[in-house]
């Protein structure tokens, strides 16, 4: 599939029209609508990063369908965690090993509460 399949899909996925699509990406309707049409144009490096960024996928999965595995970087996480992991690493060894065992067992718990379990 290609880029019109994958937006179209994505659309759906997402529950959302082209006009809010629009409104939430910056990118004009009719160019959206021309990206959604069967002999639809290419849209631009610029305007594929908006709408995939809008629909909160990566714009080669817009494109190819599949996304590409990539190494997590500390600015891809929320504040809090990247705050919570520099504190660890801050850390002595014997003592990250004691924050990371406590912090994994609170949040078992804390699922498993949540859950029932």
């Amino acid at each position: 599939m290609g880029f019109r399949e994958n937006l179209k899909e994505e659309l759906v996925y997402n529950d959302m029209l082209v006009k809010e699509l629009a409104v939430k990406s910056g990118v004009n309707k009719r160019t959206i609508d021309s990206y959604l049409m069967e002999s639809g144009s290419v849209p631009s490096v610029d305007a594929a990063i908006k709408i995939a960024e809008a629909l909160g996928v990566s714009v080669e999965y817009l494109v190819t369908g599949q996304e590409i595995r990539r190494k997590m970087t500390l600015a891809s996480l929320s504040p809090g965690l990247r705050s919570l992991i520099q504190a660890v690493e801050a850390l002595p060894e014997n003592d990250q090993k004691i924050v990371l065992k406590n912090a994994i067992g609170l949040a078992e718990d804390l699922k498993n509460r949540k859950t029932g379990s």
